[in-house]
């Protein structure tokens, strides 16, 4: 019979796992409803700030249409698997909010994606703030996994509640 480890992590250091996590990838599935109550996924790359998330997008793309109507989202985030025991990522439960360059808090949150985005997306469609807009993504509960916990007693999936 095998034990399933159960112990919790403190949660300033679950904290501190999914700021890293958030910080060392970029990529995450943004998952938002159609009108029709539909399941749309979507990879997005994002910017962090603490447990916010930033990406960009044309206004009239789908997932910015679903999150106008529905801000209700789930994403996921992951590391590459190495193996089996490799596993790490998190679940982001929340909503999202778009933000439009006249919009209350646009420029704050362009400063997150402003300096990380490189000269070739500076031509494109983010060099036209009329169809540039921000998709803020702020989760109410994250849940965190990561098998390399097990080695030390703790549950591999953890869950992270924001206020």
């Amino acid at each position: 019979m095998t034990i399933k480890p159960t112990r919790v992590l403190e949660p300033d250091w679950l904290a501190e796992r999914v700021l890293n996590l958030f910080a060392t990838l970029n990529m995450c599935v943004l998952a938002t409803n159609d009108p029709d109550g539909a399941p749309h996924a979507t990879p997005v790359r994002y910017f962090s700030r603490e447990f916010t998330l930033v990406f960009t997008a044309l206004g009239s793309s789908p997932k910015i249409r679903n999150l106008r109507a529905d801000p209700r989202i789930s994403a996921g985030i992951f590391a590459p698997l190495a193996g089996p025991e490799s596993s790490r990522g998190a679940q982001l439960f929340g909503t999202a909010r778009v933000l439009a360059p006249a919009d209350p808090g646009f420029d704050e949150h362009w400063r997150v994606v402003s300096p990380r985005i490189d000269e070739a997306e500076r031509t494109g469609f983010l060099a036209d703030p009329s169809r540039c807009v921000l998709g803020v993504i702020s989760p109410a509960r994250i849940v965190y996994t990561d098998h390399w916990l097990k080695r030390d007693g703790y549950a591999p999936r953890q869950t992270l509640t924001l206020p």
